[in-house]
């Protein structure tokens, strides 16, 4: 899908996951785990950060070879369905500042929806890939800035235009 104007796209809903009940609107989005048991409602102003993370934990946990995320502020997204039905995990032994980060995933088919780290108050992470409208995922949600750029897989150039902030963990 190529996007319009930086910012300014139609809503793309595509057959993604079971939940079939996305909406973009009013600068707001859902994002929605892959059998639609958890929903979550994200206000776009709310949006702090964009980034890829080529980092151990992130190529790890998304079962790929880097994470797009975002860092939202709490105050700005809420779960619309399905709160109770997340599961967490929660460690600090490969986390570079020693802080644990809490994963919360959807107890029926396991889709991380965010992260929480004790060291960035009042922000979760959230998975680029969960928010419905796959025009924000060009717009809006585009990764700005890529950390952890050392630990890189060699195929990947990086994301174009954008900032590389960390080179290494530790």
């Amino acid at each position: 899908m190529a996007s319009s104007t930086a910012g300014e796209s139609k809503p793309y809903l595509p057959l993604a996951g079971l939940a079939g009940d996305g909406w973009s609107k009013d600068g707001k989005a859902t994002a929605a785990c892959y059998c639609g048991t958890v929903q979550l409602i994200v206000s776009l102003d709310g949006v702090v950060n964009t980034f890829v993370c080529n980092c151990a934990d992130c190529r790890n946990i998304t079962a790929s070879m880097f994470a797009g995320n975002f860092t939202a502020k709490n105050s700005h997204f809420e779960h619309a369905r399905g709160k109770n039905r997340l599961k967490t995990f929660s460690q600090s032994q490969t986390i570079a500042s020693g802080k644990a980060m809490t994963k919360y995933f959807c107890e029926n088919c396991g889709t991380l929806m965010c992260r929480v780290g004790e060291r960035f108050a009042g922000v979760s992470i959230l998975r680029i890939g969960t928010v419905d409208d796959f025009s924000l995922h060009e717009t809006r949600l585009r990764p700005r800035r890529e950390h952890w750029t050392k630990d890189r897989v060699c195929w990947f150039t990086g994301v174009q235009g954008a900032e590389e902030t960390f080179e290494a963990q530790g």
